[in-house]
């Protein structure tokens, strides 16, 4: 709680320049951050994007494969309906052999056209299922070799940006300390400012210097009593076009 307190009131002890000149040194930082994270591109999204894309295929072939194994249980049930039905069948015409009047023939002559009726309903549902069955399996089939592919794009994708991230990540492990060491001198609610506009700006600069009457972010002319008072130092200037924080360039030479 003291080291806290402490910090606060080192941060409010510092003067307009020194805020101006914490905030300059932690954009120089930032932009070496920007420049390395640059080199990256897209990599960090396309290998998500492929992530997504494997997983939404996995998803898909477990799915089929569930349907899959429904079609078979449904046809492997009709095929027991089947055998039953040709049992009763059976049964019915060895009691026709006993019969001992035409109504009980006749009785018997339907249940065995109505048990032949289901055994080929129940052959024309195992072909419905068995034709649904290997449309899934094609589906499958496809799936999975779109899945492999991707699954090489992913393998590609991750060594190539794992071989970036090796090369810079001891440099920006030391930048985004510097980062932090920086921000932990700005106050809150300069700190707070200073993201929103590199949130809203296109090149990631919230502190830009005056560069030949214009700034150094949106290129706008700046009237020269307003380059007077930034170079005096004596109050926080921003932009009144981009709202860009703006400093002279000789802010990093120190006095």
């Amino acid at each position: 709680m003291a080291e806290v307190k402490e910090k606060k009131k080192e941060t409010a002890e510092l003067s307009i320049e020194e805020k101006l000149r914490a905030l300059y040194e932690l954009q120089q930082v930032d932009s070496e951050i920007d420049k390395i994270q640059l080199l990256r591109g897209e990599l960090p999204l396309e290998v998500q994007d492929l992530e997504d894309e494997i997983a939404g295929l996995e998803t898909r072939v477990a799915k089929y494969e569930e349907e899959i194994k429904n079609f078979e249980d449904d046809i492997s049930k009709k095929k027991n309906e089947i055998v039953e039905s040709e049992a009763l069948i059976k049964k019915y015409e060895e009691q026709q052999m006993n019969v001992r009047n035409n109504r009980e023939f006749d009785s018997l002559t339907k249940e065995i056209e109505f048990q032949k009726l289901e055994a080929e309903l129940c052959q024309k549902r195992i072909k419905e299922f068995s034709a649904q069955e290997a449309e899934k399996k094609e589906l499958i089939e496809a799936a999975k070799k779109n899945l492999e592919e991707r699954t090489i794009d992913l393998k590609n994708k991750k060594s190539e940006l794992d071989e970036i991230i090796s090369d810079t990540k001891k440099e920006e492990d030391i930048l985004q300390k510097k980062s932090k060491d920086f921000e932990k001198i700005i106050e809150p609610r300069l700190l707070t400012a200073y993201k929103r506009i590199r949130e809203n700006a296109r090149n990631g600069l919230a502190v830009v210097t005056v560069e030949r009457d214009a700034c150094g972010g949106c290129f706008n002319n700046i009237p020269p009593q307003r380059q007077l008072d930034i170079k005096l130092r004596k109050k926080i200037i921003v932009c009144e076009y981009c709202g860009r924080i703006l400093v002279d360039q000789d802010i990093s030479k120190k006095n």
